[in-house]
């Protein structure tokens, strides 16, 4: 039996050997493997197949050939309609339901449920991760895809299949609505001996963080802070300009906060440029869902022995991405470069290493990472 199927599939193999020289000729022995192949397919494969679809597939193949070879898990293609998508979502026109995520393989990753937000009312939890919007599967998807899939028009709805760490998968339907993401709420918190200090939780590097970081730990000094508790957990990062001048309220001016290094675009380096705040005991707070921009901020700290970094290792994103628009549509947001501490040190894989381990045990009422910085932060207080 199985010599029989040796025969038959050797056979098979010759035949489409036969098919390979008949189809190509002499006048495509100039054309490219992959041309070669699709020229082969749509002549002989026994389903019809669109000429679009095997384009787009042969470059999907590409990009997926880069992630698996380079352990690169932030380079994806964008169909035309992924390019749509991902457009309409940074439009600005668009509403969402009240989440930070981080791409994982299996989907999304809820790092943050703000409150009072559309997500913590349909009961979604941090550490929970979304495979599904609206039934269809975002497994291997760009993260810039699948939350635009979810966002959407005010008021309308969204079906998200939830699976959480432990327990049973289910679905759940989120109405969307304008979710504001503060980027920096802060407060007073207590030492043991009733010590003021700022506990800051920054959010996001979008277009102008720096300016209401400064204001808040600002604020919370008028109200007798003696030290500061900067708080990136759950922080996925965003503008690289951002993350400079953020570093820049804490380092000195001229000292280099990050660099970048690319192949094609050569070595930048990005230095503070001024306006820092007065020093102050500081304490950084990161976990695994702090990304991109916000372990540049913990890292420069970090650098310049400028606070103390206490928590889990940080997500690891260590490069950054450019979307590169493909003239036949579509494009590929594909990664250019790395990014490396002021030391020196890549951040890709490894993260921002903390200086103390600290977890906030979510079961429990109070915040252990929030605690564990206080008690570092006791000693460093007048």
């Amino acid at each position: 039996m199985s010599f029989s199927a040796g025969l038959i599939l050797g056979a098979l193999a010759a035949l489409a050997g036969f098919a390979l020289v008949d189809q190509l000729g002499d006048d495509d022995s100039g054309s490219s493997l992959s041309e070669q192949a699709q020229a082969i397919i749509e002549a002989n494969y026994f389903e019809e197949v669109a000429d679009e679809e095997l384009q787009e597939d042969s470059v999907r193949g590409m990009v997926s050939s880069l992630r698996r070879r380079y352990d690169d898990r932030f380079s994806h293609y964008f169909t035309p309609a992924d390019l749509e998508t991902f457009n309409q979502a940074t439009s600005g026109e668009f509403s969402g339901v009240g989440l930070t995520v981080n791409e994982v393989s299996r989907g999304l990753r809820i790092a943050e449920v703000l409150p009072d937000s559309p997500a913590k009312d349909a009961g979604l939890k941090a550490g929970e991760f979304i495979t599904k919007v609206d039934g269809e599967s975002i497994a291997g998807e760009p993260a810039q895809v699948s939350t635009g899939l979810i966002k959407g028009e005010p008021g309308t709805s969204v079906e998200l299949t939830i699976e959480p760490p432990k327990g049973e998968r289910r679905v759940v339907e989120v109405k969307r609505a304008s979710v504001r993401l503060p980027v920096a709420d802060g407060r007073i918190v207590r030492t043991q001996d009733g010590t003021r200090v700022a506990h800051v939780h920054f959010k996001g590097f979008s277009k102008g963080a720096h300016g209401e970081l400064r204001e808040e730990i600002e604020r919370l000094d008028a109200k007798g802070a003696e030290g500061l508790i900067l708080d990136l957990r759950a922080n996925g990062g965003g503008l690289l300009n951002e993350a400079v001048l953020s570093s820049s309220l804490f380092v000195e001016e001229g000292e280099d906060v990050v660099r970048t290094r690319s192949r094609a675009r050569g070595e930048t380096i990005y230095d503070a440029t001024g306006g820092r705040l007065d020093e102050r005991p500081t304490a950084v707070l990161i976990n695994r869902d702090t990304a991109s921009a916000a372990e540049i901020l913990a890292a420069a700290i970090q650098s310049y022995d400028l606070g103390t970094v206490i928590g889990e290792p940080s997500f690891g994103k260590g490069t950054f991405q450019e979307i590169i628009e493909l003239p036949a549509g579509g494009a590929m947001d594909l990664t250019v470069g790395e990014y490396l501490t002021a030391d020196e040190v890549s951040l890709a894989g490894e993260g921002v290493q903390p200086d103390v381990r600290a977890v906030d045990v979510r079961r429990t009422p109070e915040d252990e990472a929030v605690e564990r910085a206080l008690r570092e932060l006791s000693g460093d207080l007048p």
